[in-house]
C-alpha cells in the first residue's frame, strides 16, 4: 500500500516529482473515549507498511509493558506518545502523523475523546478536509460522539466517515451495524454533514481498514483506506474569490519589493488587476515569485510573493483581492465560539481578535445563546465555560475584511487571545449575517417549538383531515432548470383538484415576482427564497391543504432544513432527474447559453453546483415518462404514504 514505484530505481527525480504532485488529504479521527481512534491510525500505518522497522520493534516491546491488548501488538501506542497517555491508555494531546500511498498523501490528526480535551479536538479539526468519527459497536452513539459530530459540522468539514468499530465484539452483526447507522442518521439530520458514509471495522484486527474483511460478507462498500484514497475534495476549496492576506513585505534591496503571503482562496495570474485593502489602491501583478521560481498563475493554498507594477504601500494585516470581488467589511460580526479558556467568557471584557494576519482589540457584546451539544437545543446563558459552544455578537476597534466561514474557512475564522496572559481562549467562525443592503439568512434562528402550530387556530388538524378527506403534506419537486418539474407540479395540482382534493401549488419563479422579488440568485438568496416558501407551505399544510412546490433547490443542506421546518412526517422530496442535455434543449430563455459564456453566474448545473437529493422519496425522468405519467407517480406516492386514499 505504500508509495511503491519502479521510478525509484530508474529515475529518482521523476519519482519525487510524481510524489510531490499527489493530492494531500488532511483528516482527523474523533469520537468518544476508548472508541479506538489511536488504534485505527496505528492499524492504518501498520497495514499500509508505513512504520519503520525500528519503530515496529520498539512498539512491540512497549506493547508488553504499557499496552492495553494483553501483551499483544498495540497499534494505539504509535500515536499515544505522552507518558500520561500510555499510563492511562487515553489520548490527551493532538498527535499528527504523515503517510502516503500510491494515490494520495495524508496528514492524520489523532484527537482526544475526553470531554475536558474538547478544545484539542477542535484544534485538530480546524484544518481537516475529512473526519473519521468512531463509534464503539457495543455502546452506540454516546454523548461525546454527538459533541464531536457537532464540532465537525460547525467547523465546516464536509466529508464524514462513521466507522463503527469493534465489530468483532458483536460478532459482526449486520443488525447492530444498521441500528447504529439509523441512530446516528437520526441525530445527524440536524447537522450540516452533506457527505456521510458508514463503514463497519475492527481497528485492532484490521477488518475493513485496509483490506476487506471476510467476516462481514453483508457489507459491499469500500474499505476505509479505499475511501480515503478516492473521496473527492477538489470542490471543497473555493477558487472563485481571490484572497491573499499580506504576511510580510520583502524588501531585500532597492530593486525588489514583494508582498508575501499564503493564498487563502482563489487563483491569481500574472498581469491581472488587484486591489489592496483597506487602502483600495489598484495595480497589476508584475510577477508571481516562489522559492522554485516565477509562476504564470498561483492558487490556494500556495505561499507566494507578489510584485506589482506600481509602488503601493501595503503591510502585514492588509489583504490583496480582485477589484470586482471584494470581501465584506464590518466592525461588528456575529460568530459561533468554541470556548477554550479555563476562565469563563466575560461579555464586555476586552480581548484581542486575530483574523488572517491582523490582530485587533474588541469585546464580546452579547451571548445570544449556548448550544447543548447533546440535544442541539439553544438556551440563554450569562457566559461560556471551558469547551462550551455559543453564538455571540462581537464589536471590534476597526473594520475587518472577511467572508462567511461557510464560504471561506481561512478568512471566516479567527481566534481570541487574552490580553493579559496571551493565551488563546476561543476559536470563532463568522456567521453569514448580511450587512448593509444584503439579505440575512435566518435558518440558524431558533426553530419553531413543537405545539406552536395551531395555537392561533380553533380548528384542529384532525378536524381538517376529516373535512377534506386527506392528510396535509408538502411535495417538493426539485431539479435543474428545464427538467419539467413545474409542468409536473401543475399536472399534479390539476389531477388532485379534479379528484376533489384541497391542493395548492407554489412555484419558485412565481414567488420571486411577489414575496421574494427582493432576492437574487446567489446561494444565500436561493436559500432565503426556499425558507420563505417553506413557511408558506407550512402554513398551507396547517390549513389542511396538500402543497406541491416546484423549485430548483440546488442545496441538499437547505432541502433538509425545509423538511425540518415543515416536519419530516409530512414532507416528500421528488427528484426530477432529467438529464442536463435534455434540459438544455428545452431552454427557451437561453439561460444555459448565457451560463456557458460566463454571463450568468450562480446557475445550477453550469456555473454553480446542483446536489441531487441523497434519499429522495421518488425519482422521475421527464424524458422517458410523459408529464401525465410523472404526475400519476407523484399522486401514487401520496397514496402510498397515507396522505390520500
Amino acid at each position: 500500500m505504500s508509495h511503491q514505484s519502479d521510478l525509484i530505481a530508474t529515475d529518482i527525480d521523476a519519482y519525487l516529482k510524481q510524489h510531490e504532485r499527489k493530492q494531500l488529504l488532511r483528516f482527523i479521527t474523533c469520537g468518544s473515549v476508548d472508541d479506538g481512534k489511536s488504534t485505527l491510525i496505528g492499524r492504518l500505518l501498520y497495514d499500509s507498511k508505513m512504520i519503520y522497522e525500528d519503530q515496529l520493534t520498539q512498539l512491540e516491546a512497549d506493547s508488553k509493558v504499557v499496552g492495553t491488548t494483553g501483551g499483544n501488538f498495540d497499534p494505539a501506542l504509535l500515536t499515544d506518545g505522552l507518558k500520561a497517555e500510555r499510563e492511562q491508555g487515553i489520548t490527551i494531546d493532538v498527535a499528527y502523523r504523515y503517510f502516503s500511498t500510491a494515490k494520495r498523501k495524508f496528514i492524520i490528526a489523532d484527537t482526544p475523546g475526553h470531554e475536558q480535551y474538547t478544545r484539542n479536538m477542535a484544534t485538530g479539526a480546524s484544518t481537516a478536509d475529512l473526519a473519521v468519527i468512531l463509534i464503539d459497536a457495543r455502546h452506540g452513539v454516546l454523548t461525546q460522539t454527538r459533541r464531536h459530530s457537532f464540532i465537525v459540522s460547525l467547523l465546516g468539514i464536509r466529508h464524514v466517515v462513521v466507522a463503527v468499530n469493534k465489530m468483532d465484539l458483536v460478532d459482526f452483526s449486520e443488525d447492530r451495524f444498521n441500528e447504529i447507522c439509523d441512530e446516528y442518521r437520526s441525530f445527524a439530520t440536524r447537522l450540516d454533514l452533506p457527505d456521510l458514509h458508514f463503514i463497519p471495522i475492527s481497528a485492532l484486527n484490521g477488518d475493513n481498514v485496509v483490506d476487506r474483511s471476510e467476516r462481514s460478507p453483508w457489507y459491499s462498500g469500500s474499505t476505509l483506506m479505499s475511501f480515503l484514497e478516492t473521496v473527492y475534495i477538489g470542490s471543497d476549496r473555493t477558487l472563485q474569490d481571490f484572497r491573499m492576506p499580506v504576511q510580510y513585505v520583502n524588501r531585500p534591496d532597492l530593486n525588489f519589493r514583494g508582498f508575501c503571503g499564503t493564498i487563502s482562496s482563489g487563483i491569481i495570474r500574472r498581469g491581472e488587476e488587484i486591489m489592496v485593502l483597506p487602502s483600495r489602491q489598484r495595480s497589476k501583478v508584475k510577477e508571481i515569485v516562489t522559492f522554485d521560481g516565477s509562476l504564470d498563475e498561483a492558487f490556494a493554498p500556495l505561499s507566494i510573493t507578489l510584485t506589482l507594477e506600481d509602488e503601493i504601500d501595503a503591510s502585514r494585516g492588509d489583504m490583496i483581492v480582485r477589484p470586482g470581488n471584494l470581501p465584506r467589511s464590518r466592525d461588528r460580526i456575529d460568530a459561533m465560539l468554541v470556548w477554550m479558556g479555563a476562565d469563563s467568557m466575560v461579555p464586555g471584557k476586552t480581548y484581542l481578535f486575530k483574523q488572517t494576519t491582523q490582530t485587533l482589540p474588541g469585546t464580546i457584546d452579547t451571548l445570544t445563546y449556548r448550544v447543548d451539544v447533546n440535544t442541539l437545543h439553544r438556551s440563554p446563558a450569562p457566559q461560556l465555560e471551558l469547551n462550551e459552544i455559543g453564538r455571540v455578537s462581537i464589536s471590534l476597534s476597526a473594520p475587518i475584511y472577511f467572508d462567511a466561514y461557510r464560504r471561506n474557512r481561512s478568512t471566516g475564522a479567527f481566534i481570541i487571545v487574552d490580553r493579559i496572559t496571551n493565551a488563546t481562549v476561543a476559536a470563532g467562525m463568522i456567521l453569514d449575517k448580511a450587512g448593509d443592503g444584503e439579505h440575512r439568512s435566518i435558518w440558524d434562528e431558533e426553530e419553531r417549538q413543537s405545539g406552536e402550530a395551531g395555537d392561533v387556530s380553533a380548528v384542529s388538524a384532525d378536524e381538517r383531515a376529516s373535512r377534506f378527506g386527506q392528510k396535509s403534506a408538502t411535495v417538493l419537486l426539485t431539479g435543474l432548470t428545464g427538467s419539467g418539474k413545474t409542468a409536473i407540479g401543475k399536472a399534479v395540482e390539476r389531477k388532485l383538484f379534479d379528484q376533489g382534493r384541497a391542493v395548492a401549488m407554489i412555484d419558485g419563479e412565481t414567488l420571486r415576482r411577489g414575496l421574494s422579488r427582493d432576492l437574487g440568485y446567489t446561494a444565500e438568496d436561493r436559500s432565503e427564497n426556499l425558507r420563505r416558501s417553506a413557511h408558506l407551505a407550512d402554513t398551507l399544510n396547517d390549513a389542511g391543504l396538500i402543497c406541491v412546490a416546484s423549485f430548483v433547490a440546488p442545496s441538499e443542506d437547505v432541502r433538509q432544513k425545509v423538511g425540518k421546518l415543515i416536519g419530516e412526517d409530512r414532507f416528500l422530496v421528488v427528484h426530477v432527474a432529467t438529464p442536463i442535455e435534455v434540459c438544455r434543449q428545452r431552454d427557451t430563455k437561453g439561460q444555459y447559453a448565457l451560463a456557458d459564456a460566463g454571463e450568468l453566474r450562480n446557475f445550477p448545473g453550469v456555473t454553480a453546483k446542483y446536489e441531487p437529493p441523497n434519499q429522495p422519496d421518488l425519482v422521475l425522468d421527464a424524458t422517458d415518462q410523459s408529464i401525465d405519467q410523472c404526475a400519476d407517480a407523484v399522486i401514487e406516492l401520496l397514496r402510498e404514504n397515507g396522505f390520500i386514499k
